[in-house]
């Protein structure tokens, strides 16, 4: 199933875009025909130019602040700003990464693209371990976003 389309259903959904938050923030905000938000954004990169359409991105950050809340939010910030990542509650292994200037990466559902970038996270795995993770991740990024069609 094309991920560019926006018709994922959650059982058939596409495999996340690696993304960084500023790609969100100057993107082009929808909601698709199932109700569900996506965002076009410019590839990172120059050999595409072609834009990509995402609805469910993988990003990686550093924990800023946890807001406890019924649900539990936490504000990430990558290289280029924050991003807010809702329902770490519903997701198994999510509460150790919850503590600040920890390096994570999470999987989830675009909510918002601006002002502020906003994910229902799915996954989210402490990466805290290993720098190698932090230093490649933009070039992870404009990889992939170049390699997709």
């Amino acid at each position: 199933m094309d991920l560019r389309d926006g018709s994922y259903e959650n059982k058939n959904r596409s495999p996340p875009v690696k993304v960084l938050s500023s790609q969100l923030r100057e993107g082009n905000e929808q909601t698709g025909p199932n109700g569900k938000i996506r965002c076009t954004i410019k590839r990172l990169g120059s050999a595409k130019t072609t834009p990509l359409h995402v609805s469910v991105v993988w990003m990686q950050g550093t924990v800023l602040k946890v807001i406890s809340n019924a649900d539990t939010s936490v504000l990430l910030i990558d290289e280029t700003g924050t991003f807010t990542i809702n329902g770490i509650n519903s997701i198994p292994k999510g509460k150790p990464c919850l503590s600040q200037g920890k390096y994570v990466m999470v999987m989830g559902i675009i909510q918002s693209c601006r002002p502020e970038p906003a994910l229902r996270a799915v996954k989210m795995m402490d990466l805290s371990g290993n720098d190698i993770h932090r230093k490649m991740w933009k070039l992870e990024v404009e990889d992939l976003q170049q390699t997709l069609e």
